[in-house]
């Protein structure tokens, strides 16, 4: 039996910053159309089992529900909390029912709440949420096509062809014992507090951990990407220190949500190798992936590494191209 689930954040992007910024509006009757997509590309190709949680605005169950599917939609029910831990014990009960192959709808934060409950899973992250470095944008129904080929096990040799590949975590322990993860940033902010939604100020920026540093991405991402790229293939990431703009080595335009930019002064800015460690200490706020959920002090600092050790994320380009070489598309006549 071959099986894959579809992981809907119904509050991904629907945050203030449709308010203090211009992100796009993710209805859900948008993200409705996606899974419906999605779920049609597995289908296609012969996926026995498509996996869903039951959840308040319907939005995964509704669009399945008149689908004529050969599939079978099986719908699990879950404890809800209404915030961010539902998607951690949305995970927990795919795994829990032996699937491998998740396709997410959600942005940065989303992916990592999926990434820090399991993170051996085959993943093809989708965007439809604020900071979309992470998830990529492709179409759904091919998105759906690739996710039922590596369900039913038609990439075993995925890895050696770059079909997929492990991500990069940040890692972060804090010097209380509590431990956390981000894939794409962690930030230090000075006069921020724990839990604020509100776009980066960027007065408030002190230091930034970067696993991927992208000048065509918005966020973080480009405060290291418009000085120096890195990519997810590299096997490194880059540290960027903030300063005040008269103690400052250069000055950055960058947007750091969508449609906001900001003039941002870096002081100094370093290559940081797999297993590196770096230190944030001081007071302030840890964010990472853009939830500011930590607090730092003179009693708590915490110490950052970067690991691939992350999901298998598909290539949905990369895996179509290596189906088609292999005649994974024909069909008899």
């Amino acid at each position: 039996m071959s099986a894959i689930a579809i992981c809907v954040n119904p509050m991904s992007g629907r945050d203030v910053r449709r308010l203090a910024a211009r992100a796009t509006n993710m209805t859900h009757e948008a993200k409705r159309d996606i899974v419906a997509r999605i779920a049609a590309g597995a289908d296609a190709v012969g996926v026995n089992e498509i996996y869903i949680v039951d959840e308040p605005f319907r939005i995964a169950s509704m669009a399945l529900d008149w689908m004529p599917l050969k599939a079978k939609v099986v719908t699990l029910g879950i404890e809800l909390h209404h915030d961010a831990t539902d998607t951690e014990r949305a995970v927990r009960a795919f795994v829990g029912e032996g699937v491998e192959v998740i396709v997410s709808l959600g942005g940065d934060g989303t992916n990592r709440i999926i990434a820090r409950s399991a993170p051996q899973l085959e993943l093809i992250p989708l965007s439809t949420g604020t900071n979309n470095v992470f998830p990529s944008m492709v179409e759904p129904t091919t998105a759906g096509v690739v996710a039922a080929l590596a369900a039913m096990g038609r990439f075993s040799d995925g890895a050696a062809r770059g079909i997929r590949n492990r991500a990069k975590v940040l890692h972060t322990a804090f010097s209380d014992g509590i431990s956390d993860i981000a894939l794409i940033d962690a930030v230090q902010l000075r006069d921020d507090f724990v839990g604020n939604l509100l776009p980066y100020d960027e007065a408030k920026l002190k230091k930034i951990l970067l696993t991927r540093a992208l000048p065509d991405t918005v966020g973080m991402s480009p405060v290291g990407g418009l000085i120096s790229v890195v990519e997810e293939k590299d096997d490194f990431g880059l540290l960027v220190e903030v300063s005040e703009m008269e103690d400052s080595e250069i000055c950055i335009r960058v947007p750091l949500s969508p449609g906001f930019f900001k003039d941002v002064a870096i002081s100094r800015s370093q290559r940081v190798d797999l297993g590196e460690k770096v230190i944030f200490e001081g007071e302030g706020i840890l964010a990472l992936d853009g939830d500011r959920e930590h607090k730092l002090g003179n009693k708590r600092s915490v110490a950052a590494t970067i690991r691939r050790d992350g999901p298998w994320v598909y290539d949905v380009g990369a895996a179509m191209r290596y189906a088609v070489a292999e005649g994974m598309m024909l069909r008899p006549l």
